[in-house]
């Protein structure tokens, strides 16, 4: 599907270049002479090569069509995770730096995920926004911190490590956010 230039939004998927790249960032400029642009940061899927391009509002650039699959998560055979198609029980091994090394942390036995695919190749991987994990080591409260603004660092069952609030002590189950590894709030099971 053909779109404007100046219509690329952040994690979008377009064809350029012969390519597929990933939106990562977009800056729509008006300067005082000449016409309005998009300066678009793009991410090759496959290789991870980076570009920068200006894309006119007349330009008109092909938005990739992809397909959302959920599957689910079975269990990492070395440096690859294998995941089964829910509709069809296919299985994929996917390479750690193809999930995201940040991201890898979070996978749980069983947990469902989002994989997009172009022409039935799996070009990116979507965890919940959510998941739940157990605080393994978390310091001590420090007496006289306020407990408004202050966090302190712990680790999860997984091997992250987070800040949660002065409450959360070693064995409470957390909800981290898994995009940024944030603390949300305690789990409520």
């Amino acid at each position: 599907m053909k779109i404007d230039g100046n219509s690329i939004r952040a994690g979008m998927v377009i064809e350029h270049k012969g390519g597929l790249w990933r939106a990562v960032k977009t800056e729509h400029t008006q300067p005082g002479k000449g016409g309005a642009y998009a300066q678009v940061e793009l991410k090759e899927v496959r290789t991870g090569t980076k570009l920068n391009e200006r894309f006119r509002s007349s330009e008109k650039v092909e938005r990739a069509t992809l397909e959302q699959r959920d599957f689910q998560y079975l269990y990492p055979d070395g440096d690859s995770y294998t995941f089964m198609d829910n509709e069809t029980y296919e299985q994929v091994a996917l390479a750690a730096e193809f999930i995201g090394d940040d991201q890898v942390a979070y996978l749980q036995d069983g947990m469902n995920v989002s994989i997009e695919m172009h022409e039935d190749n799996p070009i990116g991987v979507q965890l919940p926004d959510t998941v739940v994990a157990e605080v393994v080591e978390a310091d001590a409260v420090v007496k006289g911190q306020t407990a408004s603004s202050s966090f302190k660092p712990a680790v999860l069952d997984n091997g992250v490590k987070i800040l949660v609030p002065p409450h959360i002590g070693t064995g409470t189950r957390v909800v981290v956010r898994t995009a940024d590894g944030t603390y949300v709030e305690r789990a409520k099971d």
